[in-house]
């Protein structure tokens, strides 16, 4: 896939293409990608997925604070992985936001990309005020020479939208969410210092500082997690939540317990990838008995892993 930006210029070349933010890059959008990559291998043209670097609303509302399935390199990445051969990535502005759909398709995807054939995913709506649809496009389409086709819906009664997996993942359910999206979600991030304790109490863990402000953090609770770190991958167990048995009072910690590690993490960069939720955050009587819940939660968090590599080999 070539990204196409400011400092990377398009062939001067007809394309199929569409357009959406791919928030999460999930089944749905794969589906739609997959069929402009089918209309672009019938017509001997190149396909495209048009995006935004930056949510639109974010732009429009700068107190705005979307929750993202990913940030924008790990959406580069996922779309990558579709097979389509551009990603235009369209810096939104307030103009842009006031064109309306003819003019926008007229001035921005006939004229700077040269799209001759658009695909609308079946929901899906542009333009200033977001008021025409899919005959209005379809319509405006015949008068510039651009064919406007209206994409199937992904097939099945599951319902996925970026907005429902959000829910899931707010729900703690990230092997439902994993299924919508066709991976597991991950949060990535760099190791900070923490207040030490698990260290103390036998269970040492690196306390994660997330790099994309607006990632969705999964619901509060204990996860079985695979840690991707240096290149290695380590079974993991991950805790989010305010640690309310040492009385941390609103602070978020985010720290998982390397299975096998041992080594410094400080500083380092790493990944974790959401396998199964365990247990929900409770409050303790005591540490002892903090202790003694986590080691029940880590010999679970073993077999919940073993199970999950069973499945997958």
């Amino acid at each position: 896939m070539l990204l196409i930006d400011k400092e990377h210029k398009l062939e001067h070349t007809p394309l199929v293409a569409t357009i959406g933010f791919f928030d999460g890059v999930h089944t749905g959008h794969r589906f739609l990608i997959e069929q402009v990559k089918q209309e672009a291998a019938k017509r001997g043209l190149p396909s495209a997925v048009i995006t935004f670097p930056i949510h639109p609303r974010k732009v429009l509302h700068a107190d705005y604070q979307p929750a993202l399935l990913c940030g924008f390199d790990e959406k580069i990445e996922r779309l990558s992985s579709t097979g389509i051969d551009y990603c235009i990535c369209l810096d939104f502005s307030i103009e842009i936001s006031e064109l309306s759909a003819h003019n926008f398709m007229q001035d921005i995807l006939k004229k700077t990309y040269m799209v001759d054939i658009l695909i609308i995913g079946y929901d899906h709506r542009f333009g200033h005020n977001r008021q025409d649809g899919f005959t209005d496009y379809k319509r405006y389409g015949d008068e510039m020479g651009m064919a406007v086709l209206e994409a199937k819906e992904l097939p099945g009664n599951e319902h996925v939208s970026s907005s429902r997996i959000r829910t899931l993942l707010g729900e703690g359910d990230v092997e439902k969410a994993a299924k919508l999206l066709s991976y597991n979600y991950a949060i990535s991030g760099k190791i900070v210092e923490g207040f030490k304790v698990g260290r103390t109490i036998g269970f040492p863990t690196a306390n994660i500082q997330v790099w994309e402000t607006y990632k969705v953090i999964p619901a509060f609770g204990v996860y079985a997690v695979y840690v991707h770190v240096d290149g290695l991958r380590y079974d993991g167990m991950l805790y989010i939540g305010k640690r309310p048995t040492l009385h941390n009072g609103d602070n978020i910690s985010i720290e998982v317990n390397l299975f096998g590690f041992d080594g410094d993490l400080y500083n380092k960069s790493l990944t974790t990838e959401f396998l199964e939720f365990v247990r929900p955050d409770e409050k303790f009587i005591d540490i002892d008995t903090l202790k003694e819940q986590i080691r029940r939660d880590k010999d679970t968090v073993i077999s919940v892993i073993e199970n999950y590599k069973r499945l997958k080999s």
